[in-house]
């Protein structure tokens, strides 16, 4: 089948298929004129990448999952890895969820004065010192008086290899 019934049946652009190919995540079976001709078992495949976008994986992370042989060989160390992080995601999400729901309804008059919004604000405060601490661990030290920075976020697609890069000062 050609490019654009792929992409039809698929529900996935032409151009992120190009780069797909390009990234060695699929193969065309060859062309017929200008365009890429596809086995029907690249179905199977982007339906395997969109499962492992799906649930947090890169694109390179991905490419692992597949034999040299194109067929799937997923690492179940791997996949028990990102459900520790789906967890501790998951974690943090309900914590933040039960603060929002407990400043949105707190009888206090004012929020600095409910002491479970404090000791919401305490835990947060904790913890963002924590991850600075772990983020510059994780990069090495640096100079005095530097900042710690954080890469920007990927993505869901990374159509073409470009990555946003946040406005400032880096």
């Amino acid at each position: 089948m050609d490019i654009g019934e792929v992409s039809r049946r698929s529900g996935v652009p032409v151009s992120t298929l190009r780069f797909y190919e390009e990234k060695g995540l699929i193969a065309s079976a060859g062309r017929r004129g200008l365009r890429r001709q596809f086995d029907p078992g690249v179905l199977e495949r982007l339906a395997l990448i969109a499962l492992g976008r799906s649930g947090g994986f890169s694109l390179e992370e991905i490419a692992l999952m597949f034999a040299p042989d194109g067929q799937p060989n997923i690492d179940r160390k791997m996949l028990t890895a990102k459900a520790d992080d789906l967890d501790r995601i998951i974690h943090r999400l309900r914590a933040m969820r039960d603060g929002l729901r407990h400043a949105a309804a707190c009888p206090a008059p004012r929020h600095m004065e409910c002491p479970t919004f404090r000791r919401i604000l305490r835990a947060v405060t904790a913890g963002v010192v924590r991850a600075q601490l772990d983020d510059t661990r994780q990069r090495g030290a640096r100079s005095p008086g530097s900042q710690s920075r954080r890469d920007p976020p990927r993505p869901i697609h990374e159509g073409h290899g470009q990555r946003r890069r946040r406005s400032g000062v880096r």
